[in-house]
């Protein structure tokens, strides 16, 4: 999956962008905090992973 696709999903299930600082967008949803590395290409299996599971999106 591509860091922009994951970005725009997260958008569209409640999660706001709080800052961005270089590639990196960290994302805001109640308490929950989460950072997304944006560097334009397929973010490994292993972090997309982890990234869908602490967000409960997977």
């Amino acid at each position: 999956m591509k860091d922009k696709d994951l970005l725009k999903l997260m958008l569209q299930n409640g999660w706001r962008i709080v800052r961005i600082k270089g590639s990196h967008h960290v994302v805001k949803k109640g308490n929950q905090i989460e950072v997304i590395p944006v560097h334009n290409k397929d973010l490994p299996t292993g972090l997309l992973n982890l990234i869908l599971k602490r967000t409960g999106l997977k």
